[in-house]
């Protein structure tokens, strides 16, 4: 549930945010595609083609220490994220520092999947010699789906078990092939899935400590094409990556469409400080500001 009067503060020190504003890379997008993890496993599990659903609890086949709540499974909810407390049917996506859910929200917008594009797929598998779940959001539409759209995102959550490392700790991954709508018609979009309550990317512990990728909420900033021109923008999620370096099976190259977050003894570590060889030019990935924020939510019909 949203618990709007509640300020969060994050604790990140002053040494953690100049590592936000340093962060995320401009590369090539001939590669993309690389991002979406395609094992097999990831595909054994549907949540049946729906609108606003989720599935009831999931194992991961791990355990998680997530800011001191030990998880070992969660909710897969249709419109883009996972929650560990509750399911979440919320369509209209909200500035994740209100939130009181346990959240990892790759792409958090109005999916559909009643009459166009493919469903939700999930499962347990391995990455890199370590236990993993993933999530798939792959040719996914948008509220209100219907066989006339043809354009849709694919987007990804892998959570990786490094225990191996320390008990509970593990890695968790963004991964990103097409972002081509950002809303839905119920959330304020357009016929083309664009405009209105756009959709917000990052992560909540639904208490004290948060995260979303810059340009959440921020309509065209997440779109392969960007806004308002036709070439990438700024923020597409394809075209950038976020410590993709620091990916289990990494092999010391970088990932375009990769967003990689470290969870060690509870914690969500910040993002790497060093900017990467090659960079052609480095983006800021910030804290959402301490805000009060007014939850919208329209009926559907």
């Amino acid at each position: 549930m949203l618990t709007p009067s509640k300020i969060f503060k994050p604790n990140y020190t002053l040494a953690a945010l100049a590592a936000l504003a340093l962060c995320c890379t401009v590369i090539t997008a001939e590669a993309y595609a690389g991002a979406i993890r395609s094992n097999p496993d990831f595909l054994t599990s549907t949540l049946s083609p729906n609108d606003d659903s989720s599935t009831g609890f999931v194992p991961f086949g791990f355990s998680v220490n997530f800011f001191g709540n030990t998880r070992d499974g969660g909710y897969i909810n249709n419109n883009g994220n996972l929650t560990m407390d509750n399911a979440l049917s919320t369509f209209t996506p909200f500035n994740l520092v209100t939130t009181g859910n346990e959240i990892l929200a790759p792409f958090f917008g109005d999916v559909d999947t009643r009459s166009a594009g493919s469903p939700v797929t999930y499962g347990q598998g391995e990455i890199g010699g370590q236990a993993a779940f993933g999530v798939n959001w792959l040719d996914v539409d948008y509220f209100s789906s219907n066989a006339a759209h043809d354009n849709f995102n694919s987007f990804q959550l892998v959570m990786i078990d490094r225990s191996d490392i320390n008990a509970g700790d593990f890695d968790f991954e963004f991964n990103y092939d097409q972002i081509q709508w950002e809303s839905g018609t119920a959330s304020g979009g357009d016929a083309n899935g664009r405009n209105g309550s756009c959709a917000r990317a990052g992560w909540s512990n639904g208490s004290s400590n948060s995260f979303e990728l810059e340009g959440s909420g921020v309509c065209g900033s997440f779109l392969d094409s960007g806004f308002p021109s036709v070439t990438p923008g700024p923020l597409s999620l394809f075209n950038h990556e976020l410590d993709s370096l620091l990916a289990i099976d990494s092999n010391g190259l970088t990932t375009d469409g990769r967003y990689v977050f470290q969870v060690r003894n509870g914690s969500v570590l910040p993002p790497s400080i060093v900017p990467e060889p090659g960079s052609m030019a480095l983006l800021g990935i910030g804290i959402v500001g301490l805000m009060g924020f007014h939850r919208r939510q329209r009926l559907k019909g």
